[in-house]
């Protein structure tokens, strides 16, 4: 008998980690900020423009480890 494959714990960003935040109004994923802090599977997320920590926590789905622009002329 198979069982059903336990879920994958969410990988751990460390603080520093270049992040892109997902909008709450729109869904559109944000550039330009950084894990600041984490706790209790919660992160604190700094802007970097200003270097301004937000006010609210976020969840694991709300942010995403940066990603890398392409050196393609159309990205």
């Amino acid at each position: 008998m198979t069982g059903v494959p336990a879920a994958k714990e969410p990988e751990l960003l460390e603080v520093g980690t270049p992040v892109e935040v997902r909008s709450r109004f729109v869904g559109s994923w944000s550039r330009g900020f950084e894990v600041a802090d984490h706790h209790g599977g919660r992160y604190r997320i700094k802007r970097l423009s200003d270097q301004s920590i937000l006010p609210d926590e976020f969840d694991p789905s709300e942010i995403r480890p940066e990603r890398r622009k392409h050196d393609f002329w159309w990205y």
